[in-house]
């Protein structure tokens, strides 16, 4: 028996995982509050650079959130499925792109003099889940 795998399906899961476990580092970050502890990490940033800095964040949330709801219209397009060929391609290029990015956060996680980890071990997650899409990326814009 033949059985096909719908690698935008898992696609669309791995990505949710990955965005529960973002949304899980920034709350497990903010946890100290609730025990009256301070969360704060020292920051050589201007403050005039944190709108910058918040816009940047948003941002990178918002383009794996644009990214699923793309796979989604990619793969349940029956008729013309070539004419999703190229965001097949660029997805995985996106995805290794976010994988690298969250590569050098895990080191600093790990860097971090008063390291949690609970945090590393997030992102830890996070960046294994990263190379599980790129995984299933390259084997959707494959076609295996």
């Amino acid at each position: 028996m033949i059985t096909t795998i719908d690698h935008a399906l898992r696609l669309r899961s791995l990505w949710f995982a990955w965005f529960l476990c973002m949304l899980f580092h920034v709350q497990l970050g903010l946890m100290p509050l609730f025990h009256g502890q301070s969360p704060q990490i020292e920051s050589q940033l201007p403050l005039k650079w944190l709108p910058m800095l918040y816009w940047s964040m948003l941002i990178y949330f918002l383009i794996p959130l644009v990214a699923v709801l793309l796979i989604a219209y990619a793969a349940s397009n029956e008729v013309t499925p070539q004419r999703w060929r190229s965001w097949r391609r660029g997805h995985f290029w996106l995805s290794v792109v976010y994988t690298i990015t969250n590569i050098p956060h895990l080191l600093a996680d790990i860097l971090v003099p008063d390291s949690r980890a609970d945090q590393v071990l997030l992102m830890l997650f996070m960046v294994i889940l990263g190379f599980l899409i790129n995984l299933e990326g390259w084997r959707w814009w494959r076609g295996a």
